[in-house]
């Protein structure tokens, strides 16, 4: 959590528990920065405001050859795991600051957080969204209780009047980054996960831009049990966390194009203390393609009836693009952060999956002008147990003789094998049939 200003003295007597670090920070310091001792205040003192979410066992655990335990943080009240440290970090002001109020500046599942419990805790809590934020997260944000307001076309204009009227007013700034208070609130997920799956031997995280769930949860879960292994997962796209354990301190990724979609997944917003825990504390970083979440949004809305996002998506996608063989035959938890996507986005994504996935293809085929010819496709499809999603036909523009006909169709199959059948069988009766590559 990145508190501006003068806010770091307000945080430090609320929290003065806790080491300051040097100016020049080591691995060691950093680690005293969040200790499981902050780790277990914080669950206690949280307790009563947010959900102590399930870890369940997956259907999903055959398919990927190892026990799957799913810890379901989306079923938090805003749908965040940030809401863990968001409460912390909000009980722990002072009293003179709940009253004058907090005030953040993005769209973000921080800024939900901030809004709904700032308003359960009656602090006042203003939001400051760019005019190009979706209407759902405006209105959203309003349910939960914040005063809204829309200002500036982008980001950096909403932050700059944010911090202005934070000025102005005596406000709290708040903006997202990896203070220890913050840190030990995310990290009581680690606490919840070691509790509800016994003899865990490896749990596996969203990492990217905003790894402080990350960082402080492998606190808390090495200080356990060191043999558990601590696994991140980010964007091929933006390896932003990889890059930084590379160069030794947080580095600025190029910007994500795809924010939508990615959501808190990309950007840049942890700081020196979680890259360090990071570094000390996980045992492994991964990447994964956008395609393979997008397969991992499917296999967790078929198996788990579970609607997530990206952020939420990513962890089960590592197991999908086969990145992590040696957890075969373990016992693995998968955090489930987050599931706030746009419905528009998510209609876009799991018909891309279905694609992906070899479960929805698309062919064409010429035939002639005959009645009946389209019948005998459709018996064929019907025979094969496809099923028609669409067909098209386009007579005018065909270049081939005259008197024929061509058929665009997508249909549906069971998978990759079911897909296979269905094109040796089209291609034996119809030697001229092209298949669109997705």
């Amino acid at each position: 959590m990145k508190i501006v200003n003068r806010n770091e003295e307000l945080l430090r007597d609320a929290f003065s528990r806790i080491p300051q670090s040097s100016s020049r920070t080591s691995l060691s310091s950093c680690n005293k920065l969040i200790r499981f001792e902050d780790i277990s205040a914080a669950a206690f003192k949280i307790q009563c405001g947010v959900q102590k979410t399930p870890c369940m066992y997956s259907r999903l655990s055959k398919q990927y050859g190892m026990d799957i335990y799913l810890k379901k943080e989306f079923l938090q009240y805003t749908g965040s795991v940030k809401e863990r440290g968001v409460l912390y970090l909000l009980t722990s002001l002072p009293q003179d600051q709940q009253r004058k109020g907090v005030i953040v500046a993005s769209d973000s599942n921080f800024s939900m957080a901030v809004a709904y419990h700032a308003s359960e805790l009656r602090i006042p809590v203003f939001v400051i969204m760019s005019t190009s934020t979706s209407p759902a997260r405006v209105k959203m944000c309003r349910e939960y209780g914040a005063m809204v307001i829309s200002y500036g076309t982008t980001a950096k204009d909403s932050q700059m009047h944010a911090r202005r009227l934070a000025r102005e007013n005596g406000y709290l700034y708040l903006e997202e980054e990896d203070s220890a208070v913050y840190l030990s609130g995310l990290g009581t997920m680690g606490l919840e996960v070691y509790e509800q799956v016994p003899k865990l031997d490896a749990v596996i995280f969203p990492a990217g831009g905003h790894c402080g769930l990350l960082a402080g949860s492998a606190a808390a879960l090495k200080h356990l049990n060191p043999h558990i292994s601590v696994i991140g997962v980010e964007s091929e796209s933006f390896p932003v966390l990889q890059q930084s354990l590379k160069a030794g301190h947080p580095i600025e990724d190029q910007a994500c194009g795809n924010h939508d979609f990615y959501g808190d997944v990309s950007g840049l917003c942890f700081g020196s203390n979680s890259l360090q825990l990071t570094r000390k504390l996980v045992d492994k970083v991964v990447a994964v393609r956008e395609e393979d979440i997008f397969i991992s949004m499917l296999r967790l809305l078929e198996y788990e009836r579970a609607t997530v996002d990206a952020d939420g998506a990513i962890g089960l996608a590592a197991l999908v693009a086969g990145k992590l063989p040696e957890l075969k035959g373990k016992r693995v938890a998968i955090v489930i952060c987050s599931g706030n996507l746009e419905l528009h986005l998510l209609q876009q994504c799991i018909a891309r999956a279905l694609t992906l996935d070899n479960r929805v293809c698309k062919f064409s085929l010429v035939l002639s002008d005959c009645p009946g010819d389209i019948s005998k496709l459709l018996e064929i499809l019907a025979r094969e147990e496809a099923r028609v999603l669409d067909i098209k036909q386009e007579c005018i523009f065909v270049t081939s003789e005259l008197s024929t006909v061509e058929v665009t169709c997508t249909v549906e199959t069971r998978d990759k094998i079911h897909t296979a059948q269905l094109r040796n069988t089209l291609l034996e009766r119809y030697p001229t049939a092209a298949w669109t590559e997705r």
